[in-house]
């Protein structure tokens, strides 16, 4: 290679890495957060988790490498028309067909990683991760009864236990309800734990000093009291026989050959294996694509276009994913031949890559860009440096000048991030679309409901961009030099992005409280409707309930129309919870109102049980009172953090609480959602001194430390977050110790670093 080779790649190769860094991570935070935290609150080992979440990097890269390759191109390109580089090259006779070599070798490189990441990294991957996921799920039982909480991840039993000692082995106070035969067993012990052994893979539930309770077919109650019992339990719930089947991206070229043969054999259509066949290759092929496409638009002698390349690369993305959804669509309806399908993104837009390439090299010196609106534009340093010095008072010339470099910044970092979890939303849901399955209407919906939410996604990282980029901007163009010659601190430059940071902390408080959580709802349910043709209507109907006085209730079925509980059970307890005192049957419970404790039990039985445990007196009746808790507490929507504000989380889990459910995670989503918002302000702090230390390297250097700082910080929040939903911590210290770690660090940095 020459040195105008080896020179072009050193100008496309880092934007091209950090834009995959940035793409990748934004695609997997999703994951980062339902997965990671799930894992690690089940107590997985931290092997396993990493192990986890580097499964689903194959997929995302899979999608990012392509989206990297033009997106760096077109930054590199951007920087070289702004520095009036493409002019000397011109000067010195070089053509822009020239640039086709160091490009075409970046673009065949992605190409070849994108292709062993389809064909060989994503089945393998894909798979590894779900039989990861069966595993975990399969172990989650142990060693999660929670104290005074309804456990049911035993098959077809009921655990609740007063408490657990400080050593974590063994219950205290065991209730269990045994509905695996025909008849029922109700079980009450003083003590208990669970015995797994993983040599002979079984798993036993041991019950020390209790009674059994059954009714006979014959109708008799019958009570067993024992000193010790052994139960046998499921051992597939531990140890799973057989992995998760293969789907269609778990599967390799040669066995999706093989499904095309047994679908034809069966008489049934094969095209979306025949599609996902022709898609393994011609993804890989739009690198080169891109390629192309990134040398026409980036390689232009007008200046400030970084802005309108990175905007035109994210169109174009988004471009290639239309035809890519709209030909299986196509396929489907016997329009289309299934190798079309998957190439017609590639023969859109290779053909529209050489015209532009064909009109470029005949008009060079014609830009191709969007420019910034005039009211972000950037006034004159000297006068907002000197502005600075004279004038009193908040804010002055220099900090509107600080602030309009800010929000330019912010600005394209949200609307980058924005644009490319809309592409990913696009790419899940838009074949649905044209499957005729869902309306654009549907989908353009579920487009605006969502927007709060990646709001939520973007604002954190956007400052933290925002502060490292227009720090490092200020000090690698000197002109931090200049303000300091001023008199003016590094702190008094910070002020202005502080405010904006609070404002930005300001606005994610205001979400969670207002429209977050409803609009999650509405978008969880458009979204079910455009997955499956029905809404999501998911209701919590909690059969299993503990009341005030060691009482315990339960129902088999609820009328939601008239409220009424049918064969509903309430056990009293003894003060130890270790034996039986009274046990109440009804086929049915009326309430006398919503929120009445009060109810009518018709056509049942009363039971009462001396203390050595054996019966003492039955009665049966056909109307009485009781008292229980409102119905309020029986059926309601399904707890979910993401649907409510923090005072109603709060307030919602402290009822659930006082009913006997587990409400620890409830308790952590509601503490993250009191300290979350401070994250604005955390990373503003520190990315200060950190955009000083790397700010003569240029915008590029701070982009990648905040990456890095983002990916830290998140990492930190989600083991923070499932070590209190596992019991390790409590849940305000899990919600607030990634900003006082980070809050420190940011105070020791800044009490370091030069003013």
């Amino acid at each position: 290679m020459r040195i105008i080779d080896r020179y072009v790649l050193r100008q496309v190769v880092p934007p091209l890495l950090l834009a995959l860094l940035v793409f990748t991570f934004v695609l997997l935070i999703p994951g980062l957060i339902q997965n990671a935290e799930q894992f690690i609150a089940k107590g997985v080992s931290a092997g396993i988790v990493a192990r986890a979440m580097l499964m689903l990097v194959p997929s995302a890269l899979a999608v990012t490498i392509p989206m990297s390759v033009l997106v760096g191109l077109l930054v590199a390109f951007a920087r070289l028309s702004a520095d009036r580089e493409f002019v000397a090259m011109q000067a010195c006779g070089l053509r822009l067909a020239r640039l086709l070599r160091p490009v075409g070798l970046v673009s065949v490189a992605a190409c070849a990683a994108t292709a062993a990441v389809y064909l060989e990294a994503v089945p393998r991957s894909n798979q590894e991760f779900r039989e990861i996921l069966v595993q975990v799920m399969a172990s989650r039982a142990e060693g999660e009864v929670r104290p005074r909480a309804f456990f049911d991840q035993f098959s077809n039993l009921v655990l609740y236990v007063q408490d657990v000692p400080l050593s974590g082995r063994g219950w205290n106070g065991v209730f269990l309800s045994d509905r695996r035969s025909s008849q029922p067993a109700i079980y009450v012990a003083k003590y208990g734990r669970v015995a797994i052994n993983r040599d002979k893979q079984t798993v036993e539930m041991l019950l020390e000093d209790g009674a059994r309770h059954t009714t006979n077919p014959s109708g008799n109650y019958e009570i067993f009291q024992f000193d010790r019992l052994v139960i046998s339990l499921d051992p597939s719930l531990y140890f799973p026989r057989t992995g998760p089947p293969k789907g269609p991206n778990e599967l390799t070229v040669a066995e999706l050959r093989q499904r095309v043969a047994e679908l034809e054999a069966q008489g049934q259509s094969p095209h979306q294996e025949l599609i996902k066949i022709h898609q393994k290759f011609s993804i890989p092929v739009a690198c080169l694509v891109f390629g192309l496409i990134g040398v026409a638009l980036g390689a232009t002698n007008g200046r400030g276009g970084a802005l309108g390349s990175f905007a035109m690369g994210l169109l174009v993305i988004f471009l290639y994913y239309i035809p890519m959804y709209l030909g299986p669509a196509l396929t489907k309806g016997s329009l289309l031949p299934p190798w079309a399908a998957a190439w017609l993104p590639n023969i859109v837009l290779g053909v529209v890559g050489i015209v532009l390439f064909q009109w470029r090299r005949r008009a060079a010196d014609r830009p191709l860009r969007v420019g910034l609106p005039s009211w972000l534009r950037l006034p004159d340093v000297n006068r907002a440096a000197s502005a600075g010095r004279g004038t009193s008072g908040f804010p002055r010339i220099l900090d509107r000048y600080v602030v309009a470099a800010y929000v330019r910044v912010l600005m394209l970092a949200a609307g980058g991030m924005a644009a490319i979890f809309y592409i990913s939303t696009f790419i899940d849901l838009s074949d649905k679309v044209f499957k005729g399955e869902a309306t654009w209407a549907m989908l353009g919906r579920y487009f605006v409901l969502i927007a709060p939410q990646y709001i939520y996604y973007i604002v954190p990282l956007s400052v933290l961009l925002a502060a490292l980029v227009t720090i490092g901007v200020l000090t690698k163009n000197n002109e931090l030099i200049v303000m300091r010659a001023c008199g003016i601190s590094l702190y008094r430059v910070a002020l202005p992005m502080m405010f904006c940071a609070a404002v930005a902390g300001g606005l994610l408080f205001t979400l969670e409280e207002t429209v977050l959580g409803p609009a999650n709802r509405e978008a969880e349910s458009v979204r079910s409707i455009i997955r499956s043709g029905v809404p999501n209507t998911e209701v919590a109907q909690r059969q299993w309930l503990a009341g005030d006085d060691n009482q315990i209730y339960n129902y088999t079925f609820a009328d939601p129309r008239t409220k009424a509980l049918l064969q509903v059970s309430l056990f009293q307890l003894s003060a130890d919870r270790g034996r039986l005192e009274k046990r109440v049957f009804a086929e049915r419970a009326l309430p006398r109102g919503p929120a009445s404790r009060d109810w009518t039990f018709e056509r049942g039985w009363t039971r009462t049980f001396r203390q050595d445990g054996e019966a003492d007196t039955f009665a049966g009746f056909d109307h009485t009172d009781v008292a229980m808790v409102p119905t309020s507490m029986f059926v309601a929507d399904a707890p979910d953090a993401r649907f409510m504000g923090y005072t109603q989380l709060t307030d919602y889990a402290e009822r659930l609480k006082s009913g006997g459910l587990d409400v620890l995670a409830l308790e952590v989503a509601a503490a993250r959602k009191l300290s979350f918002p401070f994250v604005t302000l955390i990373m503003t702090l520190i990315a200060v001194p950190f955009a000083v230390l790397t700010g003569h390297r240029g915008a590029m250097a701070g982009i990648g430390v905040g990456i890095g700082l983002a990916i830290t910080y998140w990492t930190t929040i989600s083991i923070c977050a499932a070590m209190g939903t596992a019991g390790t911590m409590p849940p305000l210290m899990a919600a607030w110790a990634p900003n006082a770690i980070f809050g420190a660090g940011a105070a020791y940095l800044l009490l370091s670093v030069r003013t």
